[in-house]
């Protein structure tokens, strides 16, 4: 930019008085006499004369930079109070500022840096800094020293730390960054109204210095202080100026490359709506290469940290203009194919899933039926591909997002087929995802695609109303009222039948064992009653029967492992859960050898495979918990209870009542609440955990035809190792804690670098059970190098692992062998 109005040339002297006027300043400084009031008093009324310190020469901005310096070196006596802040204030801004820092972090300066810091803080409160800024704005300045400027630049972000280091952190509340920074962003909106009146003026000026003091300030990290005073004032400024909105363009444009992306996020993070970005930033991503990075790849792909808010102003800002709208689909695309790889969804944390399957949603709400349907065959590939990474997750909430993008993709997709349909349970996090699907924002029209569907877009996102619903729906109110009432009026003829005593019929259930299985087993379609019958009963038997059941244990557990659902009863697997728990609690070591051995077993499902987990885990925690048995004692705390009694009782009922109130508000000291005695009794898992555990962890390496637990059935794995851990804690004072827990440490060491976090997050568990289980002086004797592996293993998984639940698993792991090794060092030798 040219200016059109410049002031005079470098040396060009505007008043022949001004140089002397300064010679004779820095002379009287020497001498430090009565004239110095006299001296400083010329000086300041030959700056006037001369037209202000903006009309300074380059010599005579020499010779008063000279003076200053000379001023600030002098003893106390040569400053008349009062007057020698005023020449500092009265100078020209940028000659002032940087005098000032020298002579804060000079040591032989003859100013205390509190008389330093007053003068700075005075330069602040007058807005000296937007004439500072103002000043470099200017063409003259602009083709000075860039050096020049770079530590002019330097020294106005870091002047809070200046003074703070050099005042020890006592420095003025001004120069705290909180009020510093906003300070400094009036001055930059000070200097920008200057630029727009030149410009409205036709005379020409640099904006590069203020994009530049934005930047900077903004890698600081302070982009919260001055772009909450910026982005406010700009909003309002650039609703339907064209020449303000030029002027935001410029000032993002002007910030180097480095720090393009603190000044971008600032932006995006602080902009009220996509509408006001637009303004502020115009078509940058196209133009700038570095935000184009850091808006479509940098804050979608490796940033997950954005609010659903952000990403909302970030798709809307490329979706508002015909040249940014080019990137939507490029984003897309990408997007899918970071959720569709089965590597970033095993390796990547939860919360970073959530955040691309928001993006990718949001994503699709601003895209036209024209621009879905030039990529439709490759937005298809990557819902297949990425829905079955999904689903192949061992986590419950991979598996949800997975289903619900799919259904959202295919919903835009396949707008006049068939669309993808899950069965999962909705949760807020499901309904806020379908939610960014059917939002429309408010923003102004595309240029580019006139037609605006967008309505119609969240029309078709809404869910579908089956066809027989709407008729009926739409039928019942179209009903004449003569037909309705013929009906009603047939209805009074027909007599009810009085069904008062009529009682259900029930089977009665079988007595014994034996006549169970013989239920259970049989195939005839009449004795489905029976059958309902016999499982709701089937439990309660098995344990008044120990003996009955021992004879028949593993015939039953067989049948109840293969037994399939013959009608709709109501909480059936749960019925034979409990009824395969108590078989096994009755007879432990044969039941647990069956099903251990059918677990590694040919022909059985996924589904089989965890209820035998499941049935080992609950008769283990029923097995070593202790059953009560005793006598009625009481205990020390009564807890008084009024009994409420029917007012139409006999006479004998007011009585009651008068002696419930009488008992709820007695004291009493020596009687109580009764409660059982508890007696101590073995432990039952004791001479049995052995043959829960080591049949488990035999042959987890060893794949069959369709069961493989290395491969792809990561799943069974996971949960196989959560079984582990629980059946190693339960197995705590047993006989064989110390050896079940040294195979337990060679099976994690094993699996250690598993890709699947479910299975991950169990290996850590398994080593809290562990260290909770196996007493100490046993796991020093045996496994001492083993645990110095595992100790080094885990400060890796804390610092790098990026699943969360894994990372908090190792550190608790960790602050477990701190606490053992503090109880060893404590117990005397």
């Amino acid at each position: 930019m040219a200016a059109a109005l410049a002031p005079p040339g470098p040396g060009f002297a505007l008043e022949p008085g001004l140089e002397s006027v300064l010679r004779e300043a820095v002379a009287a400084l020497g001498r430090a006499g009565e004239g110095m009031v006299a001296a400083l008093g010329a000086v300041r009324a030959a700056v006037a004369a001369a037209g202000g310190p903006a009309a300074l020469g380059e010599r005579e901005r020499a010779l008063f930079g000279a003076f200053l310096r000379r001023l600030v070196r002098a003893p106390g006596a040569a400053r008349p109070e009062g007057l020698w802040q005023r020449c500092f204030l009265e100078g020209p801004p940028g000659l002032v500022f940087c005098v000032l820092l020298e002579a804060l972090g000079s040591a032989g300066s003859g100013l205390d840096p509190k008389e330093v810091v007053g003068v700075l803080e005075q330069f602040l409160q007058q807005g000296q800094v937007s004439a500072l800024l103002w000043e470099v704005c200017q063409p003259q300045a602009q083709a000075g020293c860039l050096e020049l400027q770079g530590a002019l630049l330097n020294k106005i972000v870091c002047l809070p730390e200046h003074v703070s280091n050099k005042l020890q952190g006592k420095n003025p509340p001004v120069f705290f960054p909180q009020n510093y920074f906003p300070l400094l962003g009036d001055a930059v909106l000070q200097v920008l109204e200057k630029i727009s009146d030149s410009l409205r003026g036709g005379l020409d000026c640099s904006i590069s210095f203020v994009s530049h003091v934005l930047g900077k300030v903004c890698v600081h990290g302070r982009q919260k202080e001055i772009l909450g005073v910026l982005v406010p004032r700009l909003t309002d400024l650039t609703k339907s100026d064209c020449i303000w909105q030029r002027i935001c363009w410029q000032l993002v444009e002007c910030v180097p490359d480095r720090w393009m992306e603190a000044v971008v996020l600032g932006f995006v993070q602080r902009a009220p709506g996509a509408d006001v970005l637009a303004r502020l930033l115009g078509n940058l991503v196209v133009k700038n290469k570095k935000a184009q990075f850091v808006v479509t790849q940098k804050m979608l792909l490796l940033q997950y940290g954005h609010t659903t808010a952000v990403l909302q102003n970030l798709f809307g800002y490329l979706s508002l203009d015909s040249v940014r709208r080019t990137l939507l689909l490029r984003v897309l695309q990408e997007l899918l194919e970071t959720w569709s790889s089965s590597s970033a969804v095993k390796h990547s944390p939860a919360e970073q899933q959530l955040y691309i399957s928001k993006a990718i949603l949001i994503c699709l709400s601003h895209l036209k039926e024209p621009e879905i349907a030039s990529c439709r065959q490759e937005l298809l590939a990557s819902m297949m591909e990425g829905v079955k990474c999904h689903l192949e997750s061992s986590l419950p909430q991979l598996r949800r997002l997975g289903m619900v993008v799919a259904e959202s993709i295919s919903l835009n997709i396949n707008t006049e087929g068939p669309v993808l349909k899950f069965e999962y349970e909705e949760d807020d996090e499901t309904r806020e995802l379908k939610s960014l699907l059917v939002q429309t924002p408010s923003f102004c029209a595309v240029p580019s695609l006139p037609d605006d569907d967008r309505s119609e877009k969240a029309g078709a996102a809404l869910p579908l109303v089956p066809e027989s619903n709407e008729k009926s729906s739409t039928a019942a109110p179209g009903m004449p009222d003569e037909e309705s009432d013929a009906e009603l009026d047939s209805d009074d003829d027909l007599i009810p039948y009085d069904m008062s005593e009529d009682k259900e019929l029930k089977f009665k259930a079988p007595m014994y064992i034996r006549d169970c299985i013989e239920v259970l087993t049989g195939s005839r379609s009449e004795d489905v009653d029976k059958w309902e019958a016999t499982i709701k009963a089937l439990e309660s038997l098995v344990r008044r029967n120990p003996a009955a059941t021992r004879e028949v244990s593993v015939e039953l557990a067989k049948i109840l492992l293969h037994l399939e659902e013959k009608t709709c009863i109501e909480g059936f697997e749960a019925l034979r859960q409990r009824a395969q728990v108590a078989v096994l609690t009755t007879d432990p070591i044969p039941v647990a050898e069956y099903l251990t051995s059918q677990f590694y077993s040919l022909n059985y499902s996924l589904r089989q495979r965890m209820d035998i987990l499941d049935v080992l885990v609950l008769a283990a925690q029923e097995l070593s918990c202790p059953r009560f048995h005793g006598k009625t004692t009481h205990s020390d705390v009564q807890k008084p209870c009024i009994q409420l009694l029917p007012g139409s009782d006999s006479s004998k009922g007011w009585r009651k009542i008068v002696d419930e109130r009488i008992k709820s508000k007695t004291r009493r000291f020596n009687t109580g609440q009764s409660r059982l005695e508890l007696t101590s009794c073995p432990n039952e898992f004791n001479s049995v955990a052995g043959y829960f555990f080591f049949p488990l962890i035999q042959h987890f390496d060893r794949p069959l035809t369709t069961f493989d637990l290395l491969g792809e059935d990561h799943l069974v794995l996971g949960r196989l190792v959560h079984t582990l851990a629980v059946l190693m804690y339960l197995a705590v004072n047993t006989v064989a804690v110390t050896a079940m827990g040294k195979a337990l440490l060679e099976f994690v060491w094993a699996l250690r670098f598993h890709t699947d976090s479910y299975v991950r997050q169990g290996l850590l568990s398994c080593i809290s059970s562990l260290l909770l289980s196996v007493p100490t002086e046993r796991m020093l004797a045996d496994m001492t190098e083993e645990l110095l592996e595992t100790q080094s293993w885990l400060g890796v998984v804390m610092e790098k692992d990026p699943d969360e639940d894994c990372r908090r698993l190792a550190l608790q792991n960790l602050l477990l062998m701190e606490n053992l090794k503090k109880k060893l060092e404590a117990v005397p030798s």
